[in-house]
């Protein structure tokens, strides 16, 4: 049958019990990568979360900053890295439902930090901007304020500020900005 037949319907999700998840047609999603047909996960990608915002889908996010998985992902995965042993939990979870149709090593490519040189995990966080004229103004006043190290740095941020017509205030970077 063609993936088109599956639109509209839904099916449990395997690890929350009571949880059903619909079937949605989205672009990115093709024969072409792979068997038509994948689980979303609005908070951790672009492509999901067009989907997701598309019908109007909550875009939880179960892992935290650091990488563990929060209370809302469950009892069973609570605390746990999801590239670790989260991920051998989800496998036993599954297996204990009877909804593991195949298991098989598979090296995923990843976005790496340049940094620390491992994997970074996509994930929703809040963002604030600032996107006025007045409040560019006020924020470049506060950066100059600021105790930047290199002091050289302090330029080149007023200046970038200067030329943007939105700036991300809010960076998720463990290491911080200049």
């Amino acid at each position: 049958f063609s993936g088109t037949d599956l639109v509209d319907g839904s099916c449990a999700h395997p690890t929350i019990p009571g949880r059903v998840s619909p079937l949605l047609p989205a672009n990115h999603v093709t024969m072409a990568k792979g068997t038509g047909l994948v689980h979303t996960a609005p908070a951790h990608g672009m492509e999901d979360y067009s989907v997701a915002s598309h019908h109007q889908l909550p875009t939880d996010c179960l892992v935290d900053e650091s990488g563990f998985f929060t209370e809302a992902a469950g009892p069973e995965l609570k605390n746990k890295n999801v590239l670790e042993e989260g991920n051998e939990a989800v496998i036993r979870m599954l297996q204990a439902a009877g909804s593991l149709l195949k298991e098989e090593k598979y090296v995923h490519s990843y976005p790496y930090d340049w940094r620390t040189k491992k994997p970074m995990i996509i994930r929703a966080s809040k963002q604030w901007f600032v996107n006025t004229a007045n409040a560019k103004a006020a924020a470049q006043d506060v950066l100059k304020k600021v105790k930047v190290i290199p002091t050289s740095a302090v330029n080149r941020m007023l200046e970038m500020l200067d030329r943007r017509t939105f700036w991300c205030i809010s960076r998720q970077r463990c290491w911080g900005v200049p």
